[in-house]
């Protein structure tokens, strides 16, 4: 059952709206919501409403809440994994992050499948538009009906039956780290974080002159 938070979200951005129309508004608000990983908003039962409280957060929450609000539409979802590395991303990292994303572990990207006029289709509302201007791939216009852009670039595709079974499966992956690893990508995010918000003021400030 949706919390108050969302089911108010889920009000205001469909009021007025249905089928197709309605669901590219909550998938722009969701992506327009600024990227930052936040662990203590990872989990499906707390994320969405932890994603619309602080507004900001990474794939998880956005997805997780996404697939709710999909699911409020009557459409069927999927949750996704697409393992990749930080390292092998296209964005235009400062020197100092790019050492660090060297040494991070593999990750776990999280996106939807929808089904949306009888075939599955990827929903990937993961970057914000301002990360747009360092390359990110950010799915700026989507048309309701076709596949988006995928957030990362795989190194895998392993579809979940349940949101309960995406738990499972990053729980199990993630227990194998060292913690070494966990303080490299724990450094990472941190750096990262910053580095997006500094992106974020810098584009507002161009913007506005």
């Amino acid at each position: 059952m949706a919390s108050d938070i969302v089911q108010k979200a889920f009000a205001e951005w469909t009021k007025g709206l249905s089928g197709r129309d309605a669901r590219i508004s909550i998938f722009d608000h969701i992506r327009d919501i600024p990227y930052a990983v936040i662990p203590e908003i990872s989990n499906p039962e707390d994320g969405p409403q932890g994603l619309l409280k602080g507004m900001k957060g990474s794939c998880t929450p956005k997805h997780f809440l996404l697939g709710r609000m999909f699911e409020m539409l009557q459409i069927p979802i999927k949750y996704v994994t697409y393992p990749f590395s930080w390292n092998a991303e296209s964005m235009a990292y400062p020197p100092e992050l790019r050492k660090l994303a060297i040494v991070v572990p593999v990750d776990y990207h999280l996106a939807c499948k929808a089904r949306i006029e009888n075939k599955w289709v990827v929903v990937d509302a993961t970057w914000d538009r301002p990360l747009a201007r360092v390359g990110f791939p950010v799915n700026e216009s989507w048309d309701g009906i076709s596949d988006t852009k995928l957030a990362v670039e795989s190194l895998d595709e392993i579809v979940h039956e349940s949101v309960q079974e995406r738990v499972n499966f990053v729980q199990a992956r993630k227990a194998s780290w060292t913690a070494d690893n966990n303080a490299r990508r724990e450094h990472f995010v941190d750096a990262l974080n910053k580095w997006l918000e500094d992106l974020r003021r810098r584009s507002s400030s161009h913007s506005q002159a």
